[in-house]
C-alpha cells in the first residue's frame, strides 16, 4: 500500500539512503538475523535459548546504533528505555511461570534494536504468532492424548516476529524485490 511505501521510505531515511550503502548495518542486520533463527530452533529443540546468545545480541545493539547513526538523545535513550520496560514487564510474566527467562532476556535484546513505533508491531506479530504456535502445540498434544501443561517454544514467536520487522521495515525496496525474483 502507499502508507507502508511512505513509512518505509521514512524509516530508510532515517537509517541513511539505502542497507546497501552501508555493509556495516546490513552485516549486523544479517547477523541479528541469523541469531534469531539460531533462537528459534534452539527454543524449538530443547525449549532453551541460550544466555550468550542474549548477550550476543544485546552486545550488538550499540553497534548498529553507531552505524545507523542514532543520537544519544532522544534516539538510543528512548531504545535503551523500552528494553527496560520490556524487561520489567516480561519479568512479571516470569514471575508468574506465563514465559520463559530466555523469551524475555531475548525480547528484552530485542528491543535494543528496533525502534520504538516499531516494537509495538513487532509485540503485535509476536502475539499472533504465538496465539498460533499454541493452537498447533495445544493441537498436537491432543493428537498424542498428553495431558500435561504445553510447554510453548515462545522464542519461535519472538524470532519471527524479529524477522519480520527487519525484512518489512529495516531492508531496502529493491533488496527485497530482488530476493523475491
Amino acid at each position: 500500500t502507499a502508507y507502508r511505501r511512505q513509512r518505509q521510505m521514512c524509516i530508510r531515511d532515517s537509517l541513511g539512503a539505502s542497507m546497501l550503502d552501508d555493509p556495516i548495518k546490513y552485516g549486523l542486520l544479517a547477523a541479528l538475523a541469523i541469531a534469531l533463527v539460531v533462537a528459534a530452533v534452539t527454543d524449538l529443540k530443547s525449549r532453551r535459548i541460550a544466555n550468550w546468545l542474549n548477550l550476543a545480541i544485546a552486545i550488538g545493539a550499540p553497534m548498529f546504533w553507531i552505524a545507523s547513526g542514532l543520537s544519544f538523545w532522544p534516539e538510543i535513550a528512548a531504545q535503551i528505555g523500552v528494553a527496560i520496560v520490556t524487561f520489567a514487564l516480561l519479568s512479571v510474566l516470569f514471575a508468574l511461570k506465563a514465559m520463559g527467562g530466555g523469551d524475555v532476556k531475548l525480547l528484552t535484546a530485542l528491543a535494543l534494536w528496533i525502534e520504538p513505533s516499531l516494537f509495538l508491531k513487532l509485540i503485535i506479530m509476536m502475539a499472533l504468532l504465538g496465539g498460533v504456535l499454541t493452537l498447533v502445540f495445544g493441537a498436537w498434544n491432543v493428537m498424542r492424548r498428553q495431558k500435561n501443561r504445553i510447554g510453548i517454544p515462545y522464542g519461535v514467536a519472538i524470532s519471527a516476529a524479529g524477522l519480520w520487522v527487519i525484512g518489512t521495515f529495516y531492508m531496502p525496496a529493491s533488496t527485497i524485490a530482488a530476493a523475491a525474483q
